[in-house]
């Protein structure tokens, strides 16, 4: 096997010498029409947190729009009825925080 030395200028080259193949991942056709703020696989636990945040959005619509009890999300989602229970504070408690004016 023989290793060919490259040069720093070899290793640095500009996007238009650059052949990138853009094929996104599980949540985007391309990286660059991706909707996300910041990819997912540059976090360190970004994918695992996108997912439980998104399991925890549809918990609280299933709560709220279809009136489904905690123990039927926690059946239907696999999870336990704790963390049900924790998608749903999270939500109520940013909605009963109440901001205290301040004095003028």
């Amino acid at each position: 096997m023989e290793l060919r030395q490259t040069s720093e200028a070899e290793l640095d080259l500009i996007p238009e010498y650059c052949h990138y193949h853009d094929e996104g991942c599980e949540f985007a056709d391309s990286c660059l029409n991706c909707p996300l703020p910041m990819c997912v696989y540059d976090v360190p636990g970004g994918r695992q947190r996108l997912l439980k945040r998104r399991r925890a959005e549809e918990v609280v619509r299933l709560f709220t729009e279809e009136g489904k009890s905690t123990r039927e999300l926690a059946q239907n989602f696999g999870i336990s009825l704790r963390t049900v229970q924790r998608a749903l504070k999270v939500v109520f408690e940013s909605k009963t925080a109440v901001e205290v004016p301040e004095d003028e």
